[in-house]
């Protein structure tokens, strides 16, 4: 009878002092590594990481991660060892032409012989994530593979101990005992039936000039009657959503323009645009869970991306630690706190996107 390869173990370790020594103590024979540093000291950290685990493939970026607790200006690792085939490596150019470098890709996937039920990639981006998507999603879309990743913070990634701008890490992990599958949760609902058409807007700056022909500041206020300070809270409660197929896309405003929003996403003229409210997110979080539970009765490893208004909205309510407490019941739970989330080829703000290994 052939013998069942030895289950993922993931590893996650963190310093809340920015020291990587410290958090990667007691990790040994990696097989991959995700670095999650800060603005300060992540081009010494990737050096350091490149000099203790040489030949291993790595991806870095800046940002807040987590397991049980959330490390926000330390620097933290997570890692798998056991039963998983991996490969890290790059796409440069990502705002003029990161199709040039999609050979990469597809040779990685040849070189782990990924496949739709086993392989999922994880992607770290410096900005620009719409078109990484499209252009990353081209190779993905032949074999069907999932990805789930997101966007870091100061427009730097690293890959395999060097450090890029512009430009996309990824890794692809195959899990050789089990499957892996991403999931991506959604915390909002449709709010009335508010339906807008995008008009006057700034595909390079992510802005909405008007909706339903109004200026779209104004629009927001009205309905929601809020001063024009508190938008940018409000966002947290109502953000918008972009009608893709069945999925809704959320968009989050991020500054207030004149009479414009700017958006942490690109939204385009004749875009409909819905209004979303925030549903019971325990309530949600709770099914997610579930749902993962049923499709993975055993499961070795979870690793997530959260958005920073995510952190933020569960921070504020104190729901924070009792999410990652939750999260947490599922096994090995670890993950990045992200400016926008991956999901497919899709990215989405306020959402949470993981994958689940058997």
């Amino acid at each position: 009878m052939e013998e069942r390869n030895a289950a993922v173990k993931q590893f996650f370790g963190m310093s809340q002092r920015g020291d990587l020594k410290e958090a990667v103590q007691g990790l040994y024979n990696p097989q991959l590594i995700m670095l999650m540093s800060n603005s300060t000291m992540f081009e010494q950290h990737v050096k350091e990481l490149e000099a203790l685990f040489p030949q291993v493939p790595s991806i870095g970026c800046i940002g807040m991660c987590y397991d049980t607790k959330v490390a926000e200006h330390g620097v933290g690792v997570v890692a798998f060892l056991d039963g998983v085939s991996a490969a890290a490596n790059v796409l440069e150019q990502v705002s003029v032409m990161p199709v040039k470098y999609i050979r990469r890709l597809e040779e990685d996937l040849n070189r782990i012989s990924a496949s739709q039920a086993d392989t999922i990639c994880i992607d770290f981006c410096s900005g620009n994530d719409a078109c990484v998507l499209t252009t990353i999603y081209t190779a993905l879309r032949h074999r069907n593979i999932s990805l789930v990743g997101g966007t870091g913070d100061g427009g730097k990634v690293s890959a395999n101990g060097k450090i890029y701008e512009d430009s996309v890490a990824y890794a692809l992990v195959r899990n050789q005992g089990g499957r892996v599958k991403a999931y991506k949760e959604n915390i909002y609902r449709p709010m009335g039936n508010y339906r807008f058409i995008a008009s006057n807007t700034d595909k390079a700056k992510y802005i909405i000039g008007a909706l339903n022909g109004r200026p779209a500041r104004q629009v927001y206020q009205d309905i929601l009657h809020v001063t024009e300070q508190q938008i940018l809270t409000q966002t947290f409660k109502n953000p918008f959503g972009k009608l893709n197929g069945d999925e809704t896309c959320i968009i989050s405003i991020k500054e207030v323009s004149g009479n414009a929003l700017a958006c942490f996403r690109q939204v385009n003229d004749s875009d409909v645009l819905i209004l979303l409210e925030l549903a019971d997110y325990k309530a949600v979080v709770k099914e997610t869970i579930q749902r993962i539970c049923k499709d993975f009765p055993r499961r070795s490893a979870v690793f997530s991306v959260n958005c920073l208004f995510r952190y933020k909205l569960f921070s504020e309510n104190g729901y924070m630690n009792e999410y990652l407490r939750d999260m947490g019941a599922l096994g090995d739970h670890a993950g990045l706190v992200g400016y926008g989330e991956h999901y497919n080829n899709q990215f989405v703000n306020q959402s949470m996107s993981c994958v689940v290994f058997e």
